[in-house]
C-alpha cells in the first residue's frame, strides 16, 4: 500500500472509531490493531492522537469548501436564486447522509469539549462567506431585499437544512413523511420565495 493509501486507510478507519467513541474513548492501539498495523506505522504519519484528528477535521472541511466553490461559480454568470439554494441544500443532504461517520465525530468533539471543536468551524467559515457573497451580489442586482443582513439569512439557510438533515439523516426520525429531497425542495422555496402574502 502507498503511503498516500495508508494515510487515506488511517483517516477513515480513525473517523469511523472516533464517531464511535469520541476522541477520548479511542486509543492509538486499538486504532492500530483495527487497520492491522504496529502503533510504529501510524506514528510514521501522524506524530499524535491529536494530529490525526486534526488532520480528519482539516481535509472534511477542505471538501467541503470545495464543495460551495463549485457551486458559487457554477451560478456566478448565470445567477438562480432557486437553484443555486437548491444546490446548496443538496450538497448539505448529501454531506450528511453521505459522511454520517463524520457528522456524529463532530458531535462528540462538541460534548467531548474538546480541544479542537472549533476547528471545523473555523476552517469552513469560508462556506458562509461564499453564501453572503452570493446574497450581497444578489442584493446590488436589487433580485434579494436590501434591507436584509446576508450572514444572517446564510446562517438562517444552513441551520433550516441542517437540522432537518440531523433529524432525519444522523437521529433517523422522520419529522416529515416525504422523501428527504422533496423536504428540502420544499425548504429552499420557502427560503426564497417566503411565506406570506401580505405586503410588507
Amino acid at each position: 500500500m502507498s503511503s498516500e493509501d495508508r494515510r487515506a486507510q488511517i483517516l477513515s478507519t480513525a473517523c469511523r472509531l472516533f464517531a464511535e467513541k469520541g476522541y477520548r474513548g479511542v486509543t492509538t492501539r486499538e486504532l492500530a490493531s483495527e487497520l492491522g498495523v504496529t502503533e510504529p506505522v501510524l506514528y510514521e504519519h501522524f506524530n499524535t492522537k491529536s494530529d490525526l484528528y486534526r488532520a480528519i477535521i482539516e481535509s472534511k472541511a477542505r471538501g467541503g469548501v470545495e464543495v460551495l466553490t463549485g457551486i458559487r461559480d457554477r451560478f456566478h454568470q448565470n445567477p438562480d436564486d432557486l437553484g443555486f439554494f437548491q444546490a446548496l441544500a443538496e450538497s448539505i443532504l448529501f454531506w450528511y447522509s453521505g459522511d454520517p461517520d463524520f457528522i456524529r465525530l463532530l458531535l462528540f468533539s462538541n460534548l467531548e469539549n474538546h480541544e479542537l471543536k472549533d476547528l471545523f468551524h473555523e476552517r469552513t467559515e469560508d462556506c458562509f462567506q461564499i453564501v453572503c457573497g452570493y446574497i450581497s451580489r444578489r442584493q446590488v442586482d436589487g433580485t434579494i431585499r436590501r434591507d436584509l443582513n446576508p450572514a444572517v439569512a446564510a446562517r438562517g439557510f444552513f441551520g433550516m437544512v441542517a437540522h432537518y438533515c440531523l433529524t432525519a439523516v444522523i437521529f433517523q426520525v422522520s419529522p416529515i413523511p416525504k422523501p428527504p429531497v422533496e423536504v428540502i425542495q420544499e425548504m429552499v422555496r420557502i427560503f426564497v420565495t417566503g411565506m406570506s402574502n401580505q405586503e410588507q
